[in-house]
């Protein structure tokens, strides 16, 4: 169902988006396999947008100084998928974007697989840019997402620390 708004039905708020390749399923934001960057991209292709931003943040090997040898996400995916459709809303009524996409990873991830798949298109790359920055800050703040780090030395903890770099909400 998409949104209806007074100047017509809002894009990308539907089961599916409208693209220049045809209907695109919306598909869900938790995932327990691996990302595929190439189709989430592919889904943000039209002809109204001149931008496509994406985030892609992938597993690293080392945090504060320690070896990682490895990330486990775990979510209450409900509650995850709702308010991802929630912030995806937000984003395509705040900012200058025609659509919105994400993915974030649970299970067991090794270094250097996609954890979170972020993407936006619009007609301009600084909407495309800030609703991707704040989309991703919302997501590692608010979503119901957690991260247990296992280290080198064989211990594991874990993690969630607030974006630092976080972009307010607009007005």
């Amino acid at each position: 169902m998409n949104l209806r708004t007074p100047t017509g039905t809002l894009p990308g708020t539907g089961d599916s988006e409208r693209t220049d390749t045809g209907i695109v399923p919306a598909g869900p934001f938790i995932v327990a396999k691996s990302i595929e960057s190439a189709v989430l991209r592919h889904a943000l292709g039209r002809a109204d947008a001149g931008a496509v931003v994406v985030f892609e943040g992938v597993v690293r090997d080392h945090h504060a100084g320690r070896g990682v040898v490895r990330l486990d996400y775990e979510a209450h995916a409900a509650l995850a998928e709702t308010q991802w459709e929630e912030l995806r809303l937000q984003a395509l009524l705040a900012f200058d974007v025609v659509a919105v996409s994400g993915q974030h990873r649970i299970g067991s991830l090794g270094i250097g697989e996609c954890a979170v798949w972020i993407g936006v298109s619009a007609p301009h790359r600084v909407a495309a840019f800030r609703a991707c920055e704040w989309l991703i800050g919302e997501v590692k703040r608010d979503l119901p997402i957690w991260k247990r780090e296992h280290y080198a030395e064989g211990q594991a903890e874990w993690r969630h620390e607030p974006d630092p770099g976080a972009v307010p909400k607009p007005v």
